[in-house]
């Protein structure tokens, strides 16, 4: 089985336990930023590379090293990192488990470079957490860059075809799990948003539990839930709440 391992190395080549001590090498002298690039306005991204082979992680790092909007974060202090950048062939058993680790730390997000992708790699990616992917024959440095300042901003990144297929997912999950159990992947149950939109065209209590075949204390009951369960203050907040949201 293959182990992943980390580089977050700042100076020269990559180095640690991961090269072996069998032929040591003279340190290269670091590398300087490309000519042309501004300094960033705003801090510096950092990011821990996981690769699981050498010349994976030395391509990686070598090409974001290059970048003074990026910081490589060194191995120990890895957890430290905003991103956690997650370089692989194929998503398999040992990527799959260091995702799992991943998502458990809250204060960072991960991209995924992977160089094959199966179709059903997606809901994995989905489940633990992975806010952007890039495939590696994509993986210029501009590319790179691009994906990690993404996910460092809460944004995610997604190749064309994997959007599409992303959104065939959610539109049979909700065809298939949640229309026939009356709900919805917004904050609101289909049984809540209609009692809402209602409450939006100006009806009472009474008219809605007549449209909505129930009763008056459900009517009531079930606006006072959503209210209680979002934080709102009254059914005009609640309304304007939905409106914002997109939910009615």
């Amino acid at each position: 089985m293959t182990t992943i391992t980390t580089d977050m190395t700042t100076t020269g080549t990559a180095t640690g336990t991961a090269l072996g001590a069998a032929h040591p090498r003279t340190p290269a002298p670091p590398e300087q930023p490309a000519p042309g690039i501004p300094a960033p306005a705003s801090g510096r991204v950092s990011v821990a590379v996981y690769a699981e082979d050498l010349i994976l992680r030395t391509g990686v790092v070598q090409q974001l090293r290059r970048r003074p909007e990026i910081e490589l974060i060194p191995d120990e202090e890895a957890d430290r990192a905003q991103v956690s950048l997650v370089v692989v062939d194929v998503v398999n058993e040992p990527a799959v488990q260091l995702l799992h680790r991943l998502q458990r730390n809250t204060a960072t997000r991960t991209g995924l470079v992977v160089g094959y992708f199966e179709a059903g790699a997606l809901q994995t990616l989905i489940e633990y957490g992975v806010a952007a992917v890039l495939r590696r024959g994509e993986a210029d440095q501009d590319r790179l860059v691009h994906l990690v300042t993404a996910v460092a901003k809460g944004e995610g990144v997604l190749p064309g075809d994997l959007l599409g297929k992303l959104i065939d997912h959610v539109s049979s999950l909700h065809r298939s799990v949640l229309d026939p159990r009356g709900l919805s992947l917004s904050t609101l149950t289909t049984r809540e948003a209609e009692m809402i939109r209602l409450v939006s065209e100006g009806y009472g209590t009474a008219e809605i539990a007549q449209k909505t075949s129930y009763s008056e204390r459900t009517v009531k009951n079930v606006l006072h839930e959503v209210a209680t369960r979002l934080n709102l203050r009254n059914r005009a907040h609640a309304v304007g709440y939905a409106m914002r949201h997109g939910l009615i």
